[in-house]
C-alpha cells in the first residue's frame, strides 16, 4: 500500500509540507538529504524523530518535506514537527492503530513539540504607545 499524506506545522514564521509514502528509508528536506541539513547544530533536532523511534520505523517509508518562512530555528522546528506528524498520519492510514498509538506516546513523553504546534504569535501594536503594551512615558509638568 503506498499513499501520501501532508502535515503543516506552524512555528512562528515557519511553515513545513511532509508528504510520506512507500519508500525505502529517505528523509528529504528541500531536495536535501536531512544529514546535510544546515545549520548543523540544530542537525540532531531534525533527526530527533528518527532517532527517537528508531531507523526500523522510517525504512519502510520516503520522507519529502518543503520548509519556507521563518528563521533558521523556526525551520528547524517545523521540519521535526512536520517528520512527526506525517508519519503518525502515515501510519494511522496504512499500518496499524496499535503502533501508531506507540509512536504518538514515545514522541509525546519526549517532547510535547514534537506533535503540538506553537500557538504563539505577534500581538498587534495598539494606538497610546510604541509597541503592543508599552505606553509613552508621561509627565505632569
Amino acid at each position: 500500500s503506498s499513499g501520501i499524506n501532508a502535515e503543516w506545522p506552524l512555528r512562528p514564521g515557519a511553515t513545513a509540507v511532509a508528504y510520506t509514502k512507500e519508500g525505502n528509508g529517505m528523509i528529504k528536506v528541500n531536495g536535501v538529504p536531512v544529514d546535510l541539513v544546515q545549520p548543523s547544530a540544530l542537525r540532531y533536532k531534525v533527526l530527533e524523530p528518527v532517532l527517537l523511534l528508531g531507523k526500523k520505523r522510517f525504512e519502510g517509508v520516503d520522507v519529502r518535506i518543503r520548509c519556507r518562512g521563518g528563521g533558521s530555528t523556526a525551520r528547524m522546528y517545523a521540519i521535526r514537527q512536520a517528520l512527526s506528524k506525517s508519519l503518525i498520519a502515515y501510519y494511522q492510514k496504512f499500518v496499524d492503530e496499535t503502533s501508531k498509538k506507540e509512536i504518538k506516546d514515545i514522541l509525546l513523553n519526549y517532547d510535547k513539540t514534537l506533535l503540538v504546534a506553537d500557538p504563539r504569535r505577534c500581538e498587534p501594536k495598539k494606538f497610546g504607545g510604541p509597541g503592543a503594551r508599552a505606553k509613552y512615558q508621561k509627565s505632569y509638568r
